[in-house]
Order: C-alpha cells, then sequence, then structure tokens
C-alpha cells in the first residue's frame, strides 16, 4: 500500500508536523514501507497461538510488608527531624 504525498500532509497535519517537501517524499516511502510489511503478517495463520502479553516468564517479585516498632528515643528523633510534625505523626503535603 504506497502512500501519496497528499496522504502523508495530512498525517503530518494531525501530528502537527511541519515537514519540507523531501521529508514528505521520504516518508511517504517509509510508511509505505511499513504498511506494506503489516500486509504480510496478515496473511500469517495465527488461529492457533494463545494471545500473549510477554513471553518471559518473568513476575513480579514482592515482599510481604512488615511494620517494625522502634524505641521511644528514636521515634522521637525521627519526628522531631521531620520538617513539620503534628500529633507525634509525620507531616506531609497532600499528594493528590
Amino acid at each position: 500500500m504506497a502512500l501519496t504525498k497528499k496522504e502523508v500532509e495530512h498525517i503530518a497535519k494531525l501530528a502537527r508536523l511541519g515537514l519540507t517537501d523531501e521529508e514528505k517524499t521520504k516518508y511517504a516511502r517509509q510508511l509505505s514501507s511499513i504498511l506494506e510489511y503489516v500486509e504480510q503478517l496478515k496473511e500469517v495463520d495465527t488461529k492457533d497461538v494463545e494471545p500473549t502479553a510477554q513471553v518471559t516468564g518473568l513476575e513480579n517479585v514482592l515482599r510481604e510488608d512488615k511494620v517494625e516498632g522502634c524505641d521511644e528515643l528514636t521515634r522521637d528523633r525521627l519526628i522531631k527531624n521531620a520538617p513539620e510534625a503534628e500529633d507525634d505523626l509525620v507531616k506531609t503535603r497532600s499528594v493528590f
């Protein structure tokens, strides 16, 4: 499927790209090549192929969250070093 220069101009306008005539010709050729390859891929029989999200088999490894206490002196020092504290808690700016 060969793209025309006019089609490339339309795509460039949608993407808000300013292209020279040389670039329009170059991209028409390159995009046409990509579309021809996609057409070839359409011919591949994938009827018996299961959908795949990823192929490496890697999984996220997460650790269990544990709350570990500390002695009162350490806790007081931590709160004292915080920029702001309120009711023995560290006060932060809102995230959302």
